[in-house]
């Protein structure tokens, strides 16, 4: 039995207008099940390469439950979505290459994951579609500030594997993928099914390809050096680059500190987009049955055209003060200036006499 409605409202001509179609029978009703294939198709048409969906109670997601839920109260699936990135464009010792193959994919996986939203909106669901690429729960920094782990779901949806270097292989595609997720608070009629094999063919290449020997053949994971050398113009890292400016005495004690090349690069991630430092990870990983031929074919020719180059390019690379990023990078690449930072994960010592702010 519907609540009796104030007066002013009953009487609002939007309102007046739902309820005759309630009572006509024209209005829609709360819609059922989603039926996989249509939704696999909806999200092939948007654009997305690969998708699945995936319960949002599978065991492997206990840890998104909440924060899932905190974005859309009543979820109960989420449908993960894959857009192939250009290999040779990632591949590309130019930088610029690489940085605008990421993030054109990642529009498409954006604008994919919005379409499917407004296709399920339309026909009766709620569903929400979460930021694929920056995360943006700024206030949440330097702890979780994203809504939800892509890559998590991407692996109990059985969209892939994760690989030595903390990304997810799909089994065609490999590494070259971006991720969405999208929340909806209806069930599907099929999920996908985790892999029962890893893509990755233990090749070790991305542990030869990166600069500041984030990766260990032994699988360990150093994300403070990563995050220090690849995200250097992103959050904590322009958080060290503005110290510097702070500290400095003047322009030209800034300028002795900071060269005219990092300081054009930071301005054109703040203009354009944030610039990755390396993702070399990516680049030269040969897994995945659209990518892995060359590499049969001739892994000396393979690393002398894929990791080779990235390897010898000349650039700076930048580390934390005493690391063994730092170690490694001056032993393994001895051509390759290193650079010294606080990568802005840690407030300074307060100046004496200097106003500390409020809390």
């Amino acid at each position: 039995m519907e609540a009796k409605l104030p007066r002013k409202l009953a009487e609002h001509p939007s309102v007046r207008a739902v309820l005759a179609a309630r009572s006509e029978g024209r209005a829609a009703a709360r819609p059922g099940v989603i039926d996989a294939g249509w939704l696999r198709e909806l999200c092939l048409r948007a654009g997305a390469d690969d998708a699945a969906a995936v319960s949002l109670d599978h065991p492997d997601l206990a840890g998104e439950r909440d924060h899932v839920l905190g974005a859309l109260p009543g979820a109960r699936t989420l449908v993960s979505l894959v857009v192939r990135m250009n290999r040779d464009d990632v591949r590309s010792a130019a930088r610029s290459v690489a940085n605008h193959e990421f993030h054109r994919a990642g529009e498409l996986v954006n604008d994919a994951a919005r379409t499917v939203v407004r296709e399920l909106e339309d026909a009766g669901y709620r569903a929400v579609n979460p930021s694929a690429t920056f995360p943006m729960e700024m206030e949440r920094f330097p702890g979780r500030i994203w809504v939800v782990a892509h890559k998590t779901v991407a692996v109990a949806a059985g969209l892939g594997v994760m690989g030595l270097h903390r990304n997810v292989i799909h089994p065609r595609f490999g590494s070259f993928v971006l991720l969405a997720t999208l929340l909806v608070d209806a069930e599907v009629s099929a999920h996908g099914e985790p892999l029962d094999y890893n893509p990755c063919v233990e090749c070790k290449l991305c542990v030869a390809a990166c600069p500041v020997g984030a990766l260990t053949k032994d699988g360990d994971f150093d994300f403070l050096a990563c995050a220090t050398h690849n995200y250097r113009e992103f959050m904590a890292g322009f958080t060290d680059w503005v110290q510097t400016v702070a500290d400095s005495e003047d322009a030209a004690d800034f300028r002795g500190r900071v060269t005219d090349a990092e300081n054009a690069s930071m301005w054109q991630s703040l203009a354009f987009k944030p610039g990755y430092k390396a993702a070399y990870c990516l680049a030269v990983c040969p897994a995945g049955e659209d990518v892995l031929g060359p590499y049969l074919d001739d892994r000396r020719q393979f690393m002398d055209t894929v990791l080779r180059p990235l390897q010898e390019k000349p650039e700076t690379l930048y580390v934390l003060p005493g690391s063994r990023a730092k170690e490694y990078a001056e032993r393994r690449f001895p051509h390759k200036p290193v650079r010294e930072v606080s990568g802005g994960w840690s407030a300074p010592a307060p100046t004496r006499g200097r106003r500390e702010p409020d809390a």
